[in-house]
């Protein structure tokens, strides 16, 4: 298991930093053990000492329900968070004070994609209302569906319930984050045991992974240079391939690498067999193709994203 922390920025989703998660079972001679939350909220510290600026902290429930550090480490902060909390969470109250459900009150869940589902949401006031609010999420006021409930807390200024489900939606993008280091990059296809090499297998899927979301159009200058110009007539060459994917999502980035990386992986399959069976012309066909593919040039984001931040355990 790791902690995860991602950073989402206009639908793009990019790995900021990880740990390998240690069970106290498994721990060596020497070793402290850490829970998540302690491990998550030393995360926080050390990307705010990298310089990252954090607009809104999204978490899980591990993470909500933990208040002795990783929230607390937020409050010190001054950080502002959407976390998920169990149904049983509970606040200690004066005596004579009480906890109160408002009315359901309905809104739009949108969607990255632009589709609109119908939701309902109700505050729920411990006591008397304070800056750290609690809220009820769910699909069916009247039912209650186990699993399209949700229990959030949050610590937002200037909060309105409408914008309450749609912040902590974005959450969701740290599952899409986990599914495509799993199924498209290999994360869990691992073999190792051993925790440093779980570690180095971890930094090439999450550097891979950096590596295509840095390539979406989001990091792209509004004022484009005359390199920036070149770079788009380059690529607006390679979008020629009838296998180009003109979307501008994570998936379709990837694809795109994919096919930009083919002629250097194909001669390396082939390579053994040009020293058995001699064909000059092949090797400098493949040659010219892998020197046009190098034009096409990483990309560099002109200025540090800084719109979601959010952590995982996987």
């Amino acid at each position: 298991m790791a902690v995860t922390a991602y950073g989402v920025w206009k639908n793009i989703t990019f790995p900021l930093i990880f740990e390998v998660y240690k069970p106290e079972e498994r721990l060596e001679p020497g070793d402290v053990y850490r829970s998540k939350p302690q491990i998550a909220a030393q995360m926080i510290r050390e990307l705010r000492a990298m310089g990252f600026k954090f607009k809104l902290v999204l978490a899980d429930c591990l993470y909500g329900q933990s208040e002795s550090n990783f929230i607390s480490v937020l409050d010190e902060l001054k950080l502002e968070y959407a976390v998920a909390i169990r149904s049983d969470y509970g606040v200690w109250l004066p005596q004579g004070q009480r906890v109160r459900y408002n009315r359901w009150r309905g809104f739009e869940r949108i969607f990255s994609n632009g589709k609109k589902e119908k939701r309902y949401i109700r505050e729920i006031i411990f006591g008397k209302r304070r800056v750290i609010q609690y809220w009820q999420i769910t699909t069916d006021p009247f039912s209650l569906p186990e699993n399209s409930t949700w229990y959030v807390m949050t610590k937002i200024k200037g909060l309105k319930y409408k914008e309450v489900g749609n912040y902590y939606g974005l959450r969701n993008w740290v599952e899409y984050g986990l599914k495509q280091s799993k199924n498209e990059l290999g994360w869990a296809d691992f073999r190792v045991t051993d925790y440093s090499q779980i570690e180095k297998w971890w930094e090439v899927v999450m550097s891979t992974y950096l590596m295509v979301s840095l390539h979406s159009d989001v990091f792209n200058s509004n004022d484009p240079s005359d390199e920036d110009i070149e770079t788009d007539n380059i690529r607006s060459t390679f979008s020629k391939h009838a296998w180009w994917d003109s979307g501008k999502g994570w998936k379709n980035i990837l694809n795109n690498l994919r096919l930009v990386i083919q002629p250097f992986t194909f001669f390396n399959l082939i390579k053994p067999w040009l020293k058995v069976f001699s064909i000059p012309q092949l090797s400098l066909g493949f040659s010219t193709l892998i020197t046009i593919m190098n034009l096409f040039k990483g990309a560099i984001p002109r200025a540090a994203p800084k719109e979601w931040f959010q952590f995982s355990s996987a």
